[in-house]
C-alpha cells in the first residue's frame, strides 16, 4: 500500500472541500495521508499566468463560484464567498510546516480553510492566524516566529519546487508515487490506487 500525498494551496477555493473530507477518506480507504501546502503562484507564473483562472477567464470564474456552493452544500459546510480573492497564504503555509513537525498540522489547516471561505477573515493577518493557533492550544506568538525562519521559509520553497517537478498546474492535487490524481472530485481515485498499491 503506498502514501497518499494531499497538495493544497490555501487561496485554492476546492481545496477547502478536500481539506474537510480528506482526513476521513483516507482513513475509510486504510491509506497513509501526506499533507503537502504548496503555493500556486509560482507554479502558475511557469504556466504563463499572473493570476488565478478563475479570475482571468470570467466565465471559468463565475461557474467555479456556483460550483463551489453546491459543491460546500452537499458536504454540509459552510460557505461565504471571500471579498478578496485570492488570498495571500504564503505565512499560513510556512505555519502549516511548523504544525505538521509537531502535530497539530492538519487541524490548522482546516480552520484556516474555514477562516477564509466561511468566515471571510484575511488569512494573510498575523493576528488571524494567531487567534486560529489559540484556538487549537498553541502559542501563537512562538508559532509565527518559527514559520519565518530560515529553515521553514527554505522547505516551503522547496516543497513548491518539487509540486512543478512531479507535475502538478493545480490545487488540490494528490500524488501516489508518480501518479498524478487533480481535483477535488478525483481523491477517492488516489485513495484507490494507494490502496491497491499500483505505485
Amino acid at each position: 500500500m503506498a502514501d497518499v500525498e494531499f497538495w493544497f494551496e490555501f487561496a485554492s477555493t476546492y481545496s477547502y472541500p478536500a481539506a474537510m473530507r480528506v482526513a476521513k477518506i483516507a482513513e475509510a480507504h486504510g491509506v497513509h495521508l501526506v499533507w503537502r501546502p504548496f503555493l500556486l503562484g509560482p507554479v502558475f507564473f511557469k504556466q504563463g499566468l499572473k493570476d488565478s483562472p478563475f479570475n482571468v477567464f470570467e466565465q471559468k470564474g463565475r461557474y467555479m463560484w456556483r460550483d463551489l456552493e453546491r459543491i460546500t452544500a452537499a458536504d454540509g459546510l459552510p460557505f461565504k464567498k471571500p471579498s478578496l480573492f485570492p488570498q495571500n497564504g504564503l505565512l499560513a503555509s510556512r505555519v502549516t510546516l511548523v504544525g505538521l513537525k509537531e502535530g497539530w498540522g492538519p487541524d490548522f489547516v482546516r480552520s484556516v480553510y474555514q477562516a477564509n471561505f466561511a468566515k471571510g477573515a484575511v488569512i494573510s493577518d498575523e493576528s488571524v492566524l494567531s487567534d486560529l493557533l489559540v484556538g487549537l492550544g498553541q502559542d501563537g506568538a512562538r508559532v509565527l516566529q518559527e514559520a519565518t525562519s530560515p529553515e521553514i521559509k527554505d522547505a516551503l520553497k522547496a516543497q513548491t519546487e518539487l509540486a512543478w517537478e512531479k507535475g502538478l498546474f493545480g490545487a488540490p492535487s494528490f500524488t501516489v508515487g508518480d501518479e498524478l490524481f487533480w481535483g477535488n472530485d478525483r481523491m477517492e481515485a488516489a485513495m484507490t490506487w494507494a490502496r491497491d498499491a499500483h505505485a
